[in-house]
């Protein structure tokens, strides 16, 4: 048996897995399929102060190496996810509860923050910054470093949960906004969120989804997610939780050898409900036979 335990900071996962917010639900709607409690920690499908409808449909479509989707980040809202959410979620065992949310004001997010904070049983918070600031024109915090620096700095302030910040790709550096989060005060980050893109239904000749462009995931970004994890490894001090086209063992074991403390599974979950306990066998059949006896001995050994 590989000891497959890590650490993000203070918060202890007894595996690394991570099922990726918006991808997982809240958690039972995978629990007829699959053992939820087989994840480390599931990020919960992203959350607003008051619920959000989302966008129109289709909302998904596939793509030759994964998919599009343009959810419009339709959620129940904060209080309805204490009240009629968290009952199953605390259920969970050695689970940790990580309460992804987001807003279009840095006093929303401070507002999110503080109220998510307040609920028994959420165990961090992760903050969804690719959301545009409706203060500032509709420039997203993600893409802009002072901007992100400030929506995290009022976040910090609102609670003393580890919390996560998740960069988007759709930036020139990514180095110059991950130095932005940790010096507001993060306490982890993880990366990457989807890329943009669009898809066009040729026979209707219009967009296949109904928002017209979307969010990349799936095989098609891991290169690019791989390649910002490392340049965020080597531009910070922080805790780096790697995400981006994660469909086996041997792929999440590629973020982990780069220096991630732990990994986020979002489209495989769509493939295959039960990819968490696959990937998991198949990372302590690897490492065990690496001669490895825990996680940690193998994580950050990449060379150049």
């Amino acid at each position: 048996m590989v000891d497959l335990s890590t650490r993000i900071g203070a918060l202890e996962l007894k595996n690394p897995l991570i099922a990726a917010s918006g991808t997982y639900g809240y958690g039972p709607e995978f629990s007829r399929f699959a053992d939820v409690s087989a994840y480390g920690a599931i990020s919960v499908k992203g959350l607003s102060l008051n619920p959000k409808v989302g966008n129109p449909m289709p909302r998904i479509v596939e793509t030759p190496a994964g998919m599009l989707n343009a959810i419009g980040l339709e959620n129940v809202g904060i209080e309805v996810f204490a009240a009629e959410k968290m009952g199953f979620l605390r259920n969970l065992g050695e689970t940790k509860v990580i309460a992804n949310f987001f807003g279009n004001t840095v006093e929303e997010y401070g507002l999110c923050a503080k109220k998510l904070s307040e609920i028994e049983g959420v165990h961090a918070l992760e903050m969804n910054i690719s959301c545009p600031n409706v203060k500032a024109g509709g420039i997203a915090f993600g893409t802009d470093p002072v901007l992100a620096g400030e929506v995290v700095g009022e976040a910090r302030k609102n609670t003393a949960l580890p919390l996560i910040v998740k960069l988007s790709p759709n930036v020139t550096d990514i180095k110059v906004m991950a130095r932005a989060v940790e010096t507001a005060g993060a306490d982890a980050i993880s990366l990457i969120n989807t890329l943009t893109g669009m898809a066009v239904d040729l026979d209707r000749r219009k967009p296949a989804l109904g928002n017209v462009t979307g969010g990349l995931s799936g095989p098609a970004i891991k290169p690019v997610a791989l390649k910002m994890v490392w340049e965020t490894l080597n531009a910070v001090k922080l805790p780096v939780i790697g995400l981006g086209g994660i469909m086996n063992g041997r792929d999440a074991l590629e973020f982990l050898c780069l220096g991630a403390k732990a990994v986020q599974i979002g489209t495989a979950n769509f493939v295959s409900p039960v990819t968490a306990s696959a990937v998991l066998a198949e990372m302590e059949n690897y490492l065990g036979a690496q001669g490895c006896e825990s996680l940690s001995e193998f994580i950050g050994t990449f060379k150049v």
